[in-house]
């Protein structure tokens, strides 16, 4: 899979950090990881599961039948861990880069632009 994640992509294999979801639970913590700014509709997060699934990064749990319907619960692979794992050091780099320039920024005096022609 390729990296840097796309955000529901990142967000999905966050959901699944903490322990097998199905389909339903794994939309209510993308949503709630998000803070509402993100919210999976079921045949985007099957269709994402199903391409993590084959890249590896997430396993079927485990199968149940709840009325009459298969309810799978997915979590991350260890290939899926590690890639999470990754992404998530490269954003906090990125996310410290980005840090210390805006506390330089706002130590340091701006500079007075400079206007074009001469004074009258």
């Amino acid at each position: 899979m390729d990296t840097p994640l796309r955000e529901p992509t990142f967000l999905i294999l966050t959901a699944l950090a903490g322990e097998p979801l199905h389909g339903y639970a794994i939309i209510g913590e993308v949503t709630t990881l998000s803070q509402g700014r993100l919210s999976l509709r079921p045949g985007t997060l099957y269709g994402a599961l199903d391409r993590l699934v084959d890249a590896g990064m997430v396993e079927v749990h485990r199968v149940e039948v709840v009325d009459g319907r298969l309810r799978r619960y997915y979590r991350l692979s260890p290939a899926g861990d590690t890639t999470l794992s990754e992404e998530t050091d490269r954003l906090r780099r990125n996310v410290e880069a980005a840090t210390a320039r805006l506390r330089d920024r706002s130590r340091s005096p701006r500079a007075v632009p400079r206007t074009v022609g001469g004074v009258a």
